[in-house]
């Protein structure tokens, strides 16, 4: 197999790191945060110029066409430089689903406002009290007339608050936790009876609360089939997962170089503290542990558009745990070999332990991770279904 990158892809990682290192300072990064939005419009409108807002998007609308492996360089890329932009919501997760199952008239109308940047999504697939399981959705739909009336409530929706139009996991039939049963719909946040509530994650970035209450939608407004959207919904999760590994190695690199550079500064009974080898010794595990990441999350990668789900679940689920205990151990070394000082909010040591933290726990912890690789093969293998339709008359 061939590890290297391809001239294109080069060029992929050269533009993103270019337009992040001239754009997206830590500095700026903290305003940002502060911002009333959480993101910025600036830094958004500049990604889809450099064109990674279509990566995922077929090039029969225009987009990149790129994979798994496109999607790990701009992740990396994104990681180094602690991106809080809804990247992954919008374009990893929202603009993939509708890529892999939305009909022709919702992917004509969607794809191109995403690469444009002109529509943000994002993804309400948690509940409250679901704990990672995808089947688990409380949430209903049931059809009334030409509409789709759904209650119920979402937990968790990264960059939800920002969201022009949310993709909603729903049952329209089936027990709480059956895998039949749960269908996807495009909801827009401003219909009557959607409500939510935004707060700030620890990590920078911004998640809602979301109740919806007999929320009327179109029958176009279904993406896929009904009772048969878990697939999708998995198939996502996964692609997010594989995405946030990335993001995690590029984290792991950036703290490698300031731990590095910090221990050739920092001076001790008069020369600097990376002359002493046991602190060698424990900066070798960190580029250890960054390259057997890195390692992992190229597997992931590369069988996260896999057909068999089993091999795509055990890859992502594998790369996961690893990376989630490997991410764990450099950051602890960086925050133990900095001292003090990178716990402090004015170094950027300290946001890259808490974005590494919420990656680890995000989309299914260690624990989570180990029972579902055991578990990848005694769930049969389902298609995933889109049925085509005529017209789209939801926004």
């Amino acid at each position: 197999m061939d590890f290297e990158y391809t001239d294109e892809q080069r060029m992929l990682q050269d533009s993103i790191r270019k337009f992040l290192e001239k754009n997206y300072s830590f500095e700026t990064r903290k305003e940002i945060i502060a911002s009333r939005v959480g993101y910025s419009p600036l830094a958004w409108e500049g990604l889809a110029s450099v064109g990674v807002l279509g990566l995922p998007v077929p090039a029969e609308f225009d987009g990149f066409g790129g994979g798994g492996v496109e999607t790990m360089i701009v992740m990396e890329e994104l990681g180094r430089f602690l991106c809080v932009e809804p990247y992954l919501a919008t374009v990893v997760m929202a603009a993939g689903c509708v890529g892999a199952v939305g009909t022709q008239d919702q992917k004509s109308y969607v794809l191109p406002r995403i690469m444009d940047g002109s529509m943000r999504l994002a993804c309400a697939f948690g509940e409250p009290g679901s704990r990672y399981d995808l089947a688990h959705v409380e949430t209903t739909a049931r059809e009334d007339g030409g509409f789709w009336v759904l209650n119920g409530s979402k937990s968790v929706v990264v960059h939800g608050s920002v969201a022009d139009l949310l993709i909603v996991s729903a049952r329209t039939s089936g027990n709480v936790t059956d895998r039949e049963g749960v269908s996807l719909f495009f909801v827009n946040p401003g219909e009557d009876g959607v409500a939510g509530r935004e707060y700030p994650t620890y990590d920078g970035m911004r998640a809602a609360e979301l109740v919806l209450e007999n929320v009327h939608v179109s029958a176009d407004s279904l993406i896929g089939v009904a009772d048969k959207g878990l697939p999708a919904v998995e198939l996502v999760v996964d692609r997010a997962i594989a995405a946030m590994c990335a993001e995690a190695v590029g984290i792991m690199e950036s703290l490698n170089a300031a731990t590095l550079e910090y221990l050739k500064t920092r001076q001790q009974f008069g020369v600097p503290i990376g002359r002493f080898q046991s602190l060698q010794h424990r900066m070798v595990d960190m580029v250890m542990n960054c390259e057997q990441s890195r390692s992992m999350a190229m597997l992931a990668a590369v069988k996260v558009d896999d057909p068999d789900p089993v091999e795509r679940r055990r890859a992502v689920s594998a790369a996961k745990e690893l990376i989630g205990r490997k991410g764990r151990a450099v950051a602890q070394e960086a925050i133990q070999l900095h001292g003090g000082i990178g716990m402090t909010e004015e170094l950027a040591v300290g946001h890259y332990v808490k974005r590494l933290t919420a990656i680890d726990t995000m989309f299914g912890d260690a624990d989570y991770h180990r029972e579902r690789f055991a578990l990848a093969g005694s769930i049969a293998a389902e298609p995933i279904l889109a049925k085509p339709r005529s017209k789209w008359k939801q926004i």
